[in-house]
């Protein structure tokens, strides 16, 4: 609405690819022909079922129907720049959206109570990080078009480290924030809920709204 040259990316993983709502986002989005990068985030296991498991068509990057779509390596730090690149110069210029299938892998659990080791190998898991890691693939592509030296790339991992470090001591110091703020920047000013209930009826939570 304000008329500027600039698209929405709207991530989901291969498990959200089989809910309703993201063929209903397709359709208004292609309806209005809205500049939207639908990405797909296909990391092989929706929690811990895989995706043949759970979804008659896995190629994802076909399920817009009449949103043209792209399968891209996500392993692959240039390609994943390049099909956004192009895929944002789509949907930009009038000609609304399109879908990415990100091919990519989870290392991890889904969550804290996800080991992520009961639904497939240890040497699976292996296999893919020490074969198609994102970063140690374009360090070597790096390496060997003499971008950078050994000693280059030392030097950011070492500052990256030093970021974070600091990032973490800061954040660790900040004081717990009041129960107050908990609508802060959710509800509008003068609409928050006084209380929340809990898990049952006794476990009400109330709060000061001012």
């Amino acid at each position: 609405y304000k008329d500027e040259k600039t698209c929405t990316v709207a991530l989901y993983g291969d498990g959200a690819a089989n809910q309703g709502q993201v063929f209903e986002a397709y359709n208004m989005a292609k309806l209005w022909d809205l500049p939207v990068i639908f990405m797909c985030e296909n990391n092989k296991y929706g929690m811990g079922t895989a995706a043949g498991r759970a979804a008659a068509n896995t190629d994802y990057y076909t399920r817009g129907q009449y949103i043209p779509g792209l399968r891209v390596n996500g392993m692959d730090v240039l390609a994943v720049r390049q099909a956004v690149a192009y895929a944002r110069e789509y949907a930009i210029n009038g000609n609304g959206p399109m879908v990415l299938e990100m091919k990519t892998y989870r290392y991890g659990g889904h969550s804290m109570s996800d080991p992520g080791t009961t639904y497939r190998t240890r040497e699976e898991i292996q296999h893919m990080r020490s074969t198609s890691d994102p970063i140690t693939g374009y360090k070597h592509r790096l390496l060997e078009a003499g971008v950078m030296t050994e000693e280059d790339i030392k030097a950011i991992d070492k500052q990256a480290k030093k970021i974070i470090d600091e990032a973490l001591a800061k954040a660790k110091a900040v004081p717990e924030p009041d129960a107050a703020e908990l609508w802060d920047d959710v509800y509008a000013k003068g609409s928050e809920v006084p209380y929340l209930r809990g898990r049952v009826p006794e476990e009400t939570h109330y709060y000061n709204v001012d």
